[in-house]
């Protein structure tokens, strides 16, 4: 089985962390659901994951260290849960994302400078959180960013001039 696709429905619990044994898996989409708990960390055992869609539910805790195993990510979609704790750096090493979706959780902390790092990135989503600090510099270092929502958050600081450097923000 390649894809998983549970997406608007009813469902409740915990993602079991049996799903972690699917390692052929290249989409995992339960999203619109009412699942709870943490995002079990055998999620990253999924290394053949290409899109990865939790948003809408209510999971809680961090964003597990493990999902810096999925370097084949090109979607990653966390949004509209209960997420606190820091975004992980580590999200700074997948090569191929281009669509990064954390936009209404509770997470907090500073926006870590090596997601600048994720060269192919289209869309970042960070709006909605209690992300502070300075907007890193390295956020205008995207050559094909076309959308990039930080508002609703509580950070400070001057308007990094590199930002005038994402010529491919949509108007």
């Amino acid at each position: 089985m390649t894809n998983l696709e549970l997406w608007d429905n009813e469902l409740t619990g915990t993602i079991p962390t049996e799903l972690g044994n699917l390692t052929n898996l290249r989409t995992l989409d339960v999203d619109e659901n009412q699942l709870t708990g943490t995002i079990p960390a055998a999620i990253g055992n999924l290394t053949n994951l290409k899109f990865l869609w939790l948003p809408n539910n209510q999971f809680s805790g961090g964003i597990p260290v493990q999902l810096n195993n999925l370097t084949n990510l090109q979607l990653l979609s966390l949004s509209g849960n209960q997420l606190t704790g820091h975004i992980p750096a580590a999200l700074g090493s997948f090569a191929n994302l281009e669509y990064l979706y954390l936009q209404d959780n509770q997470l907090t902390g500073a926006i870590p400078a090596q997601l600048g790092n994720i060269a192919g990135l289209k869309y970042l989503y960070l709006h909605g959180n209690r992300l502070t600090g300075a907007i890193p510099d390295q956020l205008g270092g995207f050559a094909d960013l076309e959308r990039l929502y930080l508002h609703r958050n509580e950070l400070s600081g001057a308007i990094p001039a590199e930002l005038g450097d994402l010529a491919s923000l949509d108007s």
